[in-house]
């Protein structure tokens, strides 16, 4: 994030200091795409990529070599290239993710889910929108549910005249396929609403994650937290057992204590 500006202003003199640069790392996708018309959460998926990929190996060069070795079961060429494609943006854009999901073979399916969900929110700013803001909006009805005609309104109120109406009816269909496969809604129309697990290890990991990762929101604050059900004070009811990292709260002020240095040095610690 840029620092503020600040104008001094005297009778001879007029100086604007120029912005501080923003960090440089990883960062929360923007632009608007359509991955999710074709790819869902691919929770399965996901952990043949992050069991198999070398992330040495350019990203153009991987395709023959996943679909010989049959990463992906017997899906076609196409489909691998297709998979390949949607992963790079999903996990090689957070290079210290990648690294932690390759070597975390323990990892259980409760955990899982709720990582591809982030993931896909990190790389999907419509998906964030959709499970970050709209869902949050849908549980404060007197009957917290949402079927496709309802997150089609939402699609053509938030992005009007982008996509044809076939299309628009195919992101709503695919947003509450993701969106059932991170355990956020029920499987058939009129969805309920609901929460999925979260495990410490996922916690954790997220906030470790978030703390090298550029994106709107606070580290207590924001749309992968709010997502899942943790406001600031069940964050902090949470953050009393979680694996290295401890959240303080004092005269509205929030501080955490990191044990390690970065999401790596977490992660060879406390996951195996």
């Amino acid at each position: 994030m840029l620092a503020p500006e600040m104008n001094l202003r005297n009778p001879r003199q007029t100086r604007t200091p120029t912005p501080l640069p923003a960090p440089i790392g990883p960062v929360e996708a923007t632009v608007v795409h359509t991955r999710i018309l074709r790819l869902a959460l691919a929770v399965e998926e996901s952990r043949y990529y992050w069991e198999h990929v070398d992330p040495t190996v350019p990203a153009g060069s991987r395709t023959t070599v996943v679909f010989e070795q049959r990463w992906f079961g017997a899906k076609s060429l196409e489909r691998v290239r297709y998979l390949l494609a949607s992963f790079v943006p999903r996990y090689d854009a957070f290079p210290a993710a990648l690294e932690v999901l390759r070597q975390w073979r323990a990892m259980d399916l409760s955990t899982r889910q709720v990582i591809c969900h982030w993931h896909l929110q990190l790389s999907d700013p419509i998906y964030r929108g959709f499970t970050g803001s709209y869902l949050l909006q849908r549980r404060e009805l007197v009957q917290p549910r949402v079927d496709r005609d309802a997150v089609l309104r939402w699609l053509k109120a938030e992005y009007p005249d982008k996509w044809s109406d076939s299309t628009a009816v195919q992101f709503a269909s695919k947003l509450l396929s993701a969106a059932l496969e991170a355990g956020l809604v029920s499987k058939r129309d009129p969805r309920t609403l609901t929460f999925p697990k979260v495990t410490d290890e996922a916690l954790a990991y997220l906030l470790y994650l978030l703390r090298e990762v550029r994106f709107e929101g606070t580290l207590t604050q924001n749309p992968y937290l709010t997502s899942v059900g943790l406001d600031e004070d069940l964050l902090a009811q949470r953050a009393r057992s979680l694996p290295g990292v401890t959240l303080r709260r004092m005269m509205g002020l929030v501080e955490f204590e990191w044990a390690h240095p970065d999401l790596v040095a977490w992660a060879k610690e406390s996951v195996s």
